[in-house]
């Protein structure tokens, strides 16, 4: 069996923490993740825009930034039963059970919420999981999977998603 691939990398930076981890990765911090997405397609497109492409990475980029960058670059990844630091980013004079309840909901019904109605109006990426590598790459591969199939007219899938949280660590999710 031939199979073409082709990946794309973007960059973004956001802050983080593992509120079960036993070690340093409990406190707050940030990271650099490096994201890549691989794409796989046994024949090449056989004309207009893509001729000869698994996808135009110009396609998997403007994706990539769309459900990736937009909403987690210079954010906050967080874990909805992180109540501790959920509260937080609590906007001051807000009722705690009010301003969580739609965040709440948000997640149980998508897996993740958006949002900058926060005490700083910082950008706050809530998940129904702790947000560690292994985790956010198979996340994104869930969001990103459906529109790779998509902007590729059927003829690419997306196969991996790694994401990099330093230089020398990084997670990946794939499915066959």
């Amino acid at each position: 069996m031939t199979n073409f691939t082709v990946t794309r990398q973007i960059a973004i930076d956001a802050g983080h923490r593992v509120m079960t981890h036993g070690s340093k990765c409990r406190h707050l911090h940030g990271h650099r993740y490096t994201v890549e997405a691989t794409c796989v397609a046994r024949h090449l497109q056989a004309g207009g825009e893509q001729s000869d492409m698994v996808l135009d990475f110009g396609f998997l980029k403007e994706e990539m930034l769309a459900v990736i960058d937009a909403p987690c670059d210079h954010g906050f990844l967080a874990h909805v039963e992180d109540t501790e630091l959920l509260a937080m980013f609590r906007p001051e004079g807000a009722d705690a059970a009010e301003w969580l309840a739609p965040i709440r909901a948000a997640v149980a019904a998508q897996g993740y919420c958006l949002t900058a109605a926060t005490r700083l109006a910082t950008k706050l990426y809530v998940l129904d999981v702790n947000p560690t590598a292994e985790r956010l790459s198979r996340h994104w591969f869930g969001l990103l999977k459906r529109r790779v199939e998509q902007r590729s007219g059927g003829l690419a899938r997306l196969s991996e998603m790694v994401v990099w949280e330093t230089p020398n660590c990084r997670a990946s999710y794939a499915e066959p």
